[in-house]
């Protein structure tokens, strides 16, 4: 775990799945190309040759490719479910999140979410999106 998670709420992180309506498009980015930067969450993000262009509900940014490898899995042409549970937990502060493509800042109220259990591989969203997309993991 890194040495601290600044502003989230003192309970440990809950476990949430993807909701079975909620897939995205997506296409690797296999051009040769040296990769490429863009603004998005309040800064400068970056993506390299074999990460994923990724479009959820109107929202398009990029995914490393160990990371998409890890948690979606194809559902149809160009069509990918979240597969891996994420952890998650509301900030209580304003704050920004360091993730694979840059940094993310986010707002009190936001989530912020994890696809690994020891906090690593994180990114933020906010919570009316969090909760349309995102319910809470329950075993079979």
């Amino acid at each position: 775990m890194p040495d601290a998670i600044p502003n989230i709420q003192e309970n440990p992180v809950k476990r949430y799945v993807k909701r079975a309506n909620q897939a995205v498009t997506a296409v690797q980015i296999n051009l040769d190309i040296q990769g490429f930067s863009y603004q998005k969450w309040g800064s400068q993000q970056h993506c390299k040759k074999g990460d994923w262009l990724v479009e959820n509900n109107g929202d398009i940014y990029t995914v490393t490719a160990e990371s998409f490898a890890t948690t979606y899995k194809p559902i149809g042409p160009g069509r990918y479910i979240k597969k891996a549970p994420v952890w998650a937990e509301i900030a209580t502060l304003d704050g920004a999140i360091k993730t694979q493509e840059g940094e993310s800042f986010y707002r009190a109220g936001d989530y912020l979410v994890y696809n690994r259990e020891n906090y690593q591989d994180g990114y933020t969203m906010t919570a009316e999106v969090f909760e349309k997309m995102y319910e809470p993991f329950s075993d079979p």
